[in-house]
This record gives C-alpha cells, sequence and structure tokens, in this order.
C-alpha cells in the first residue's frame, strides 16, 4: 500500500451529489477530485493515470458514463465503478461488458461507495487495506496462458491479455483452483470483495470478457459453467468443452 492518499476521480452532473460524496470519501481519507460532465471526464482521463480509482454516472447530459468508459478503455485500465439507477441492469450489464471492474446502484450509501472504493483499491494492489504485504508472488502456466501474480498480467502468444483488475483477479482463482467448481457467491466473495447480490450478473460477464479475451489468442472452452453453481477451469488432462 502506498503512502500518500488514494486519489479518486468522482464524475457525476449532480453537483450536490459529488459535493456530499467527496466530503464523505475525504473523512474515509481519500484525495477526491469532481467532475461534472463526461466530456471533461474523458479529457482529464486522457491526460492523465493519476487516479487510483474512477466512480462514473452513467446518466449524464452530452457524452454519457458509458461513453467515457469506451473512450477511456482505449488508453488503459484504470479501476471503474459504474453509478447506475436501481433496476437499471442493461446499462449494467453494457458497462461490464465494455470493461467497468463493478457497479452500484443509485442512490448510494456513502458508506457502502467508500467499500466498493476499498474492495476495488484491495484487488488492484493484490494487497490488504491495512497495509499487509502482499501475497507472494505466483508463477501459472495453464493451456497456454502465463499468469504472473506479481506483475498482475496474463500472457498468451507473447500477447499481454488487456485484462481488468476483476478479470485478472478472476482468472487468477480459476487457474489457482483448475479443476475445481467455484460457486458464484465464493467468485463474487473473492474477487470483488464483496457478497453475491440478488440478479447480480456481474460475475457472469467477467468471465464472458475473459473467454473472448482468450479466444481472441485461439484457447476456447477451457472455462466451464456448471449450471446453477458457477464456474471451473479445466485442468489440462481434461478435455476442452463448450459450456452446459
Amino acid at each position: 500500500m502506498k503512502n500518500e492518499k488514494y486519489k479518486i476521480l468522482l464524475v457525476d452532473d449532480d453537483e450536490t451529489l459529488c459535493a456530499l460524496l467527496s466530503e464523505f470519501l475525504q473523512e474515509e481519507g481519500f484525495e477526491v477530485e469532481t467532475l461534472h460532465s463526461g466530456n471533461a471526464a474523458t479529457e482529464r482521463l486522457l491526460q492523465s493515470d493519476e487516479f487510483d480509482t474512477v466512480v462514473l454516472d452513467i446518466m449524464m447530459p452530452g457524452m454519457s458514463g458509458l461513453d467515457v468508459l469506451r473512450n477511456v478503455r482505449a488508453k488503459g485500465q484504470v479501476p471503474i465503478l459504474m453509478l447506475t439507477g436501481r433496476g437499471d441492469d442493461i446499462d449494467r450489464i453494457v458497462g461490464l461488458e465494455m470493461g467497468a471492474d463493478d457497479y452500484l446502484g443509485k442512490p448510494c450509501n456513502p458508506r457502502e461507495l467508500s467499500a466498493r472504493i476499498k474492495a476495488i483499491i484491495r484487488r488492484t494492489e493484490n494487497s490488504l487495506a491495512n497495509g499487509a504485504p502482499s501475497k507472494a508472488i505466483v508463477h501459472t502456466l495453464l493451456h497456454g496462458i502465463e499468469l504472473d501474480t506479481g506483475t498482475r498480467t496474463a500472457v498468451v502468444n507473447n500477447n499481454i491479455l488487456p485484462l481488468t483488475s476483476a478479470e485478472f483477479n478472476a482468472l487468477s482463482l480459476l487457474m489457482e483452483r483448475a479443476g475445481q467448481t467455484i460457486t458464484k457467491q465464493d467468485m463474487t466473495q473473492e474477487v470483488l470483495n464483496r457478497p453475491l447480490e440478488a440478479y447480480d450478473r456481474a460475475m457472469d460477464v467477467h468471465i464472458s470478457r475473459i473467454r473472448q479475451k482468450l479466444s481472441s489468442e485461439g484457447i476456447n472452452d477451457v472455462i466451464k459453467s456448471i449450471r446453477g453453481v458457477g464456474y471451473q477451469m479445466l485442468t489440462e488432462q481434461q478435455p476442452a468443452q463448450s459450456d452446459d
């Protein structure tokens, strides 16, 4: 864990809400910068890599949060938490499919927002929130996927897979427990550092994106869906197969 404050970019056209959330997050120890338009957020993020997490509202006039997400993901993998309207399941899924790390429904509880941000930072840095040393570095090779938890990179065919923090953690967990079925509840807790919620599709979308990225490198059907339970990474002794 670094010594200086973690820097958060909070983007929402509701200036009153931004002020309230910013005040709370600053009391939680974060350094917070606020912006109120998608255009301003895109320009700021494309010019700087100083932020540890971006909190981005989807529904903004002009350039939407999804537009910002698309532009930013073309440049890099800064962790992004999307704020969505309660029940806007399509927006949530689209945001995740475009590379958001997680989402939180509005109106949101400031304490829950702070907890989500801390969870994202913990998994991004692969360390505990209290500053405990990072886990031992692990190098894994499976199905031609070279995983390095020290650099947090996955390499296939000498190409680095452009994984978000959540996707890297999900792939790492699956490879670590290859041959075992991991429930969605356990995956959500270990990968996103939060409980599985009702109608929660976050892990499904993260797994789908991992499959797409592996498929682009010629690796197919190595992550199996266990219907109604969770997911399993096949061992190299198990034949590759399509989902159930």
